[in-house]
């Protein structure tokens, strides 16, 4: 017999240590794209969300709906632009990772991650803006073999948290 976890783990001791890394949401205009990178974010116990521009903060009501609960345990902070949170992160000594189809991009399996940074997440049609950009430290991408040239920023948000979590957790091995 095949037993399913569900509902949250309320009565389990949970992983103690954060994954050191924070999430900056750029203009996101789906408030339930946000709302499923809550829950990633707080899947991989990520430390935080810089929600900037426009982009959905708690209290919302679209972004709980998809969040179930995970947007009352992820900090989230608001900045007016994303430029403003990539220099506020920057420092505090966070390496700055511009999720992005530029040319100049990594693939995410060949990246090798410095602990603590800051994933910065684009627009859905516009992609990031120009001034963070220009400060992003290093461009990591997606593989898009595909007509289109990228994917839902929630499914990127999920690979690309993943990614670090794999390599966090493997350099912790080491030690």
């Amino acid at each position: 017999m095949v037993i399913v976890r569900t509902g949250d783990r309320l009565d389990q001791e949970l992983v103690s240590a954060q994954l050191p890394v924070v999430v900056i949401l750029d203009r996101l205009r789906s408030a339930h794209n946000v709302g499923n990178i809550f829950r990633l974010v707080e899947a991989v116990c990520g430390e935080a969300i810089a929600a900037c521009g426009y982009t959905a903060c708690p209290p919302h009501e679209k972004l709980a709906k998809t969040a179930m609960g995970s947007d009352q345990l992820v900090t989230c902070n608001h900045y007016e632009t994303s430029a403003q949170a990539i220099l506020d992160y920057r420092a505090r000594g966070y390496r700055i990772y511009g999720v992005e189809t530029v040319e100049n991009a990594t693939l995410y399996c060949d990246v090798d991650i410095q602990f603590p940074c800051a994933l910065v997440l684009g627009n859905e049609a516009l992609g990031i803006s120009d001034d963070a950009l220009s400060l992003c430290d290093q461009f990591v991408c997606l593989p898009s073999r595909g007509r289109k040239n990228s994917i839902n920023v929630g499914n990127c948000a999920a690979v690309v948290l993943y990614e670090c979590l794999r390599q966090h957790q493997a350099a912790s091995e080491i030690k």
